[in-house]
């Protein structure tokens, strides 16, 4: 998604210029050359990564092979670190200069990266403000441009034709369900979320379920989990934001999820699990009060967290029914995160962001 938007904005700068790249529906849609699909690639813990191995290194192969073959004048590389990392490095030997998007989580977690970073890039872009000191600290040319979220999370319609546009019930409350973007995430998440909606659905009889599927992802694999539970949830091909629109409440797998739905002001449950061994490395080497990046952002715990064994249909279904069940409560969550969204900065990340690309390409 950054990707797509900050194509279509260095465009408008200079048409001329041709984008080749990794991701999937979006970034074709705005123009990229695929030369490989971001679910080949994006998977998440040390014994998921393992078992995608194979498919990984396929496409870093296929890629230095551009690099090597087409000597673009510009890698433009966005999150994703140990991947892109090791990408920038053959790029760099290459004498192809390297601008990093939006920063890995250095602040959690192997803060060594830091100085990987600081060799390899000519300048590094990032959206969250607490970030830009970590850089400067290293002697890294960074720019802070504000989050691109700011721009693109919106909807056109109120909440209740929202409810309409989807075929929901325009009078029922509703709870969304994301469950995360990657197939993984699916099944390790969406099962138990189910769940918690049918235990919610015993509760409260106005409720109803909206579940809006990630372009990375197949709707009818979404739809074959929907089918085997117990609970009507009306599934949505895209349309996050209309479904975040038309919710009172949601259930959030922990990532960029969890901004998109306090952008939104809608009060969340954040979930997330991997597996007993990614856990366990994870727990050693990641330092953070907070997992979720709204939390994180907010500067305080505005969502709960429910992690790994934390993170049971019950407990999930109990933090949703006490959200619904307290009135008061629930607008402080809202108003917490309306405070949250003006610290990610103004409108126009994407753009200004695209000024430091051409600037970049033109110092190179």
């Amino acid at each position: 998604m950054h990707g797509a938007n900050l194509v279509r904005e260095v465009k408008k700068l200079d048409s001329s210029l041709t984008f080749f790249g990794v991701g999937s529906r979006q970034m074709r849609e705005a123009g990229v050359r695929m030369l490989a699909d971001a679910s080949d690639i994006s998977v998440v813990g040390a014994t998921e990564v393992l078992t995608h191995i194979r498919a990984i290194y396929g496409v870093y192969s296929r890629l230095k092979a551009f690099l090597r073959s087409e000597r673009p004048s510009l890698l433009i590389l966005i999150d994703f670190p140990d991947f892109n990392i090791m990408l920038g490095k053959a790029a760099k030997k290459l004498g192809i200069p390297v601008l990093y998007y939006i920063s890995p989580q250095v602040w959690a977690w192997r803060k060594g990266r830091i100085k990987k970073i600081a060799a390899l890039v000519k300048a590094m872009i990032v959206v969250l403000p607490f970030e830009v000191e970590l850089y400067k600290k290293a002697g890294v040319d960074v720019r802070f441009v504000g989050h691109p979220l700011v721009d693109v999370v919106r909807s056109d319609y109120s909440q209740e034709e929202a409810r309409k546009q989807l075929g929901l019930d325009p009078r029922r409350r509703t709870v969304a369900l994301l469950p995360g973007s990657r197939k993984k995430e699916i099944q390790n998440l969406l099962p138990d979320m189910l769940a918690a909606a049918a235990i919610l659905a015993s509760k409260f009889t106005d409720l109803q379920f909206v579940l809006p599927v990630a372009p990375t992802l197949d709707v009818e694999f979404v739809r074959g989990y929907v089918d085997k539970s117990a609970v009507p949830v009306t599934i949505v091909d895209g349309r996050v934001y209309d479904a975040l629109r038309a919710s009172d409440a949601a259930m959030v797998a922990s990532g960029t999820a969890t901004l998109e739905t306090g952008l939104m002001a809608i009060p969340m449950v954040i979930v997330y699990r991997v597996s007993a061994l990614s856990f366990a490395i994870g727990s050693l080497i990641i330092d953070v009060e907070n997992v979720g990046l709204v939390n994180i952002v907010a500067g305080k715990r505005v969502a709960p967290e429910l992690i790994q064994h934390d993170a049971t249909p019950e407990n999930m279904a109990g933090v949703i029914s006490r959200m619904l069940g307290d009135p008061v409560k629930y607008q402080q969550v809202k108003d917490d995160l309306v405070r949250m969204k003006t610290r990610l900065g103004e409108g126009g990340a994407s753009a200004r962001a695209a000024s430091v690309v051409m600037e970049v390409m033109q110092g190179a």
